[in-house]
């Protein structure tokens, strides 16, 4: 008889501490989900800010571009040929011409859109840096 209440005082001891263990999992399994769901959160918005940073670089790079005309120029001036004799060629410099007022109204254009777009990826890398600097212990 003492061997069967022990018998069943070792089955309630072993389904007790199974009753603990299955609460403990399920604690540390929602506690994973948990960091996870950060994690997901935190890593959306370095994305979202990755995204507008380099979308505001492209953007200017294409302003750029429109602005500018495209292709690269070899030289700002012009040379002349003056011919004296038939054999001889002298290259002159032509004075370089000044820029027209459309060209100097799209570089004025040009550096405040790239200030602008670079002040608001200043600010988004100070956000993202404080926030950093805040979660850590």
């Amino acid at each position: 008889m003492t061997t069967n209440i022990n018998y069943q005082r070792m089955n309630l001891d072993k389904e007790a501490s199974k009753i603990a263990l299955r609460k403990q999992s399920a604690a540390q399994r929602q506690q994973l989900r948990d960091e996870v769901t950060l994690f997901s959160e935190r890593t959306e918005k370095v994305i979202t800010n990755a995204l507008i940073i380099g979308g505001a670089l492209a953007l200017t790079y294409i302003i750029v571009r429109q602005f500018t005309g495209g292709k690269p120029r070899k030289s700002a001036t012009k040379k002349l040929k003056i011919v004296t004799e038939p054999q001889e060629a002298v290259t002159v410099a032509a004075a370089q011409e000044p820029p027209s007022i459309v060209s100097q109204l799209g570089n004025v254009l040009v550096s405040q859109a790239s200030i602008l777009l670079l002040n608001l990826a200043k600010e988004k890398i100070a956000a993202y840096l404080q926030a950093q600097k805040e979660q850590k212990p």
